[in-house]
């Protein structure tokens, strides 16, 4: 590292000590910050910070250093996005608080090691490891939100090479928590050169989860806000609490002015001066690729417009007949609807078409059908299961009980299927064994 650079880092650790003994400039020491940032990555902190603690400031008295340096920070690193221009509860609000608490996490992960270092024993490790399996969790909410909810209001707007940045970082990510994670399981042979390559993974996971805040918020989040509508924001909250969220929940619902807009709706292009808007960081990974928009249209003529999707009579057929089992529909007067094509193991035929459901199985087994509907209809009941041994082959038997948006019954689906095979698999299959055309 060159001098300039050293001294820099210098200078951070005196703003950061000036942070902790409380100095009242916050304004002075906020510019000197943000001065700073520009040329020192913000992944470097938790390493500064660790030479605090080496010359006499507690992890205690460091982890409550953030919560200070965070709003610092903020304004250092957003590019003119300020977080109380946006709405509580909107989801660019969330995403960035999110960010917030995976920030203070991901910082004070190398001072969670430092008590175990400072004793040279490796007693300890299930809390650490208790307090970094915490961070898998970010893959299912704050993660998966961005993957399965926004990216694609960009890549319809041609912008691809990001989200596929976005995404791959994501999963390096979770890989290196896991590593960690399975590190700590094992446990230490040798409780030095434990101690030495987890520090090295400890402060690799810090740094590349604090690498992922700084791009989401220098580079995704001032792309969604230039680019998205308030529609387009109505949808994203419309669908985030399926996914959930990682440490925080949002503590009012923002109530948008825009009927929720989906990416498939779009047709806007981006303009030549929203172009230039955006951050150049964004830019930089763009390149000389020309954004097309994705004009595809997912909706045809012919389709039915059904609750998740669009699909033709065509396209409806050929679902069900493909599903690997057998499915029987009896509708709400306990008449046999519909059933599919596939091979059967309890054998269907169209004279079945209309018939009661209770002349479709043996007499000794009636009562056990009648008794399943009765439940379905009265709402005691969704579900019901059984599973016999028919022929060499194992049989796996299910009902469910087939309801309106109300909670109106509807019908039952009965769905059959052999499952010897599912039975019998044991640890995975990650790689496609196709072998070579």
């Amino acid at each position: 590292m060159s001098e300039s650079d050293e001294n820099k880092k210098e200078r951070l650790k005196s703003l950061l000590r000036s942070i902790h003994e409380g100095e009242d400039d916050i304004e002075g020491l906020r510019n000197e910050f943000k001065e700073l940032l520009e040329s020192i990555s913000p992944q470097e902190i938790p390493a500064l910070e660790q030479e605090l603690v080496e010359e006499g400031v507690t992890p205690d008295e460091i982890a409550e250093m953030c919560d200070v340096h965070l709003d610092i920070f903020r304004e250092s690193v957003e590019e003119g996005l300020d977080l109380e221009e946006i709405p509580e509860g909107h989801p660019l609000h969330t995403l960035f608080r999110e960010n917030e608490e995976i920030t203070k996490q991901a910082e004070s992960l190398p001072l969670w090691l430092h008590d175990i270092e400072e004793g040279g024993e490796t007693e300890g490790l299930d809390g650490l490891a208790e307090k970094i399996s915490n961070f898998l969790k970010i893959d299912g909410t704050h993660y998966s939100r961005q993957e399965m909810i926004i990216f694609p209001h960009i890549e319809r707007r041609g912008i691809e090479a990001v989200p596929r940045v976005l995404w791959r970082k994501h999963q390096e990510n979770m890989g290196k928590v896991k590593k960690l994670m399975g590190m700590l399981s094992k446990g230490p042979e040798d409780d030095e050169e434990f101690l030495e390559n987890l520090e090295e993974q400890v402060n690799d996971v810090s740094r590349s989860l604090l690498d992922m805040v700084f791009r989401e918020n220098n580079i995704l989040y001032p792309t969604l806000k230039k680019l998205l509508s308030e529609g387009e924001w109505a949808a994203i909250s419309e669908q985030e609490s399926a996914l959930g969220y990682y440490q925080i929940e949002p503590e009012v619902s923002w109530e948008p002015d825009e009927d929720p807009k989906y990416p498939y709706e779009l047709e806007k292009e981006i303009t030549e001066t929203e172009f230039s808007e955006l951050p150049d960081r964004l830019k930089n990974v763009i390149g000389d690729d020309t954004l097309e928009r994705d004009t595809y249209d997912v909706r045809k003529e012919s389709d039915f417009p059904v609750e998740t999707g669009f699909l033709n009579k065509e396209e409806i057929d050929s679902i069900l007949k493909t599903l690997p089992f057998d499915l029987t529909y009896i509708d709400e007067n306990e008449r046999v609807r519909y059933y599919t094509e596939t091979e059967r193991i309890f054998p269907r035929t169209k004279s079945i078409l209309g018939r009661p459901v209770k002349f479709c199985h043996p007499p000794n087994s009636v009562d056990k059908v009648k008794k399943i509907l009765e439940k379905f209809k009265s709402g005691e009941k969704d579900s019901a299961e059984f599973w016999i041994q028919n022929r060499g082959a194992f049989v796996y038997i299910r009902y469910f009980a087939v309801r309106k948006k109300n909670d109106d019954y509807l019908g039952t689906i009965e769905v059959v299927q052999e499952v010897s095979d599912i039975r019998d698999l044991e640890g995975q299959k990650r790689i496609l064994d196709w072998g070579e055309d």
